[in-house]
This record gives C-alpha cells, sequence and structure tokens, in this order.
C-alpha cells in the first residue's frame, strides 16, 4: 500500500502530455524576406542594399533565437540563417517591390508588436523605405 500510494505521482507525472510546441514566432516571416531580398539584391548587383538586407536578417534571426523557448536538456542551437537563392530571371526591377512588400509586412507588425519588440521592427520597415528611396 506505501508503495502504491509513493509510485502514484510518479505515474500522473509520466502520463502527462507534452506541452504544445509555441506557435511561430510572427518575425521568422520578416528574416525570410530579409533573406529573399538580399539575395535577390546581391544578383541583380545591388551590393549595399544587400548588405542592409542581410544585416536586417541577421539582427530579426538573433531576436527570434532569443525568444524562442529552449526545452531544458536541449543542447540544439539557435537556428542559423539560411542562405535564399535568387528567383529565377531577377531584375532590378523586382527589387524595389519586394522591398516595399518588406516594409508593409515590417510595419504591420508594428502595431501589434511587444514594446521591446517594436523599435527593431520599426528600424526594418525604416530600413527598406530608405533602401526604396536609395533605389529610384
Amino acid at each position: 500500500m506505501l508503495l502504491a500510494a509513493a509510485t502514484a505521482p510518479l505515474a500522473v507525472a509520466c502520463t502527462t502530455p507534452p506541452p504544445p510546441p509555441p506557435p511561430p514566432d510572427p518575425l521568422t516571416a520578416l528574416v525570410d524576406a530579409a533573406l529573399s531580398d538580399a539575395a535577390l539584391a546581391t544578383a541583380v548587383g545591388a551590393p549595399e542594399t544587400a548588405a542592409a538586407r542581410a544585416e536586417h536578417a541577421k539582427l530579426l534571426r538573433a531576436e527570434v533565437d532569443r525568444a524562442t523557448p529552449r526545452v531544458p536538456g536541449s543542447s540544439v542551437p539557435p537556428s542559423p540563417s539560411a542562405s535564399v537563392a535568387p528567383p529565377a530571371g531577377a531584375t532590378r526591377e523586382a527589387l524595389v517591390p519586394a522591398l516595399q512588400a518588406a516594409q508593409k509586412q515590417a510595419g504591420d507588425l508594428v502595431a501589434a508588436a511587444p514594446t521591446y519588440r517594436v523599435g527593431l521592427v520599426a528600424s526594418v520597415a525604416a530600413g527598406c523605405a530608405s533602401l526604396v528611396e536609395a533605389l529610384s
């Protein structure tokens, strides 16, 4: 009887399902867009734009990795920023609409972002706007 009482909490703990995974981080879409824009800018010969968007991707990825909960005992490193191949038939004319779309995407996230992320997301939106102006 004593043994059954002592092992009952273990049985309950072993049958508890793991918590559901967290929802995807909304900044991940901004990382993907920044990587795509950097690849496009590189393909069409706009190295300054490529460098700026690669820096956006790096900073956004650092925030996503910082905010992603780690599983205790897991030694999985933060996810690296993958390189993205430029779209086939990349043209310089495609770069401005891509940057405008990224600016809008980041701008839309500013209103819903937690206050500690607003500066980063707004900076990305402003950076995209300045890149559009520089290319126009």
